[in-house]
């Protein structure tokens, strides 16, 4: 059926998608921390950043920004540094609220000032990935038939796919996340061991990003 939209090998690629969307990341790491520390709204919040800095990322592969990251060396590290020094700053802001816990007095105004621009900061995060853009490229051709007339439609369709599973697994990450923060929500040390891992982790990853060629 997708045959007529130019997409081929539709079966593989899905299988692809499943398991690129299962391998964890700094976007699903972030979506399962905004759940687990304020609930399923907020969860939603950013998994919709998530997909629209991926939609974003997606669209300026098909315009043949991908040709510019390849062949401008500096446009390539300025993006990979600026998303390093973002992962550290969420790592570090992470680790820092487990030392300074703040009173329970304050909670709703801390909460509520915790969660503006969690929408706005994950499409930041998931836009400041240059390998992202040279990666659906390069997965993409793979299943787009060359005779087709208008690349843009299996691009289109590859894209919604790829964004429909992304959809689903972060839904799956937000509710399970709701669900273990409150089983364990009254356990304080349990609280602050999972916040430090989460926090370890975002340093990682910004570790991983800025030492990767």
């Amino acid at each position: 059926m997708f045959e007529n939209f130019g997409v081929t090998n539709l079966w593989t690629y899905l299988i692809g998608v499943i398991f690129i969307t299962l391998v964890p990341g700094p976007n699903s790491l972030f979506v399962l921390t905004s759940s687990a520390k304020y609930g399923v709204k907020n969860g939603y919040k950013a998994a919709l950043g998530v997909f629209t800095g991926d939609a974003m990322l997606i669209f300026l592969s098909f315009l043949g920004v991908a040709s510019l990251v390849k062949t401008s060396p500096i446009f390539f590290s300025v993006i990979k540094y600026a998303g390093a020094a973002y992962l550290f700053y969420l790592g570090m802001k992470t680790l820092y609220s487990v030392i300074h816990k703040k009173e329970a007095v304050a909670e709703a105004d801390m909460i509520s000032h915790a969660t503006k621009g969690t929408y706005q900061k994950a499409v930041f995060l998931s836009l400041l990935n240059p390998k992202m853009i040279i990666f659906y490229v390069s997965f993409f051709i793979q299943f787009i038939d060359p005779a087709y007339p208008n690349a843009g439609m299996p691009f289109f369709v590859l894209g919604c796919i790829l964004e429909i599973c992304s959809m689903m697994y972060l839904s799956l990450l937000i509710f399970g996340a709701v669900v273990v923060t409150n089983m364990v929500k009254h356990n304080k040390k349990l609280s602050k061991l999972s916040n430090s891992c989460i926090g370890a982790v975002f340093l990682m990853f910004g570790a991983k990003l800025a030492l990767t060629a």
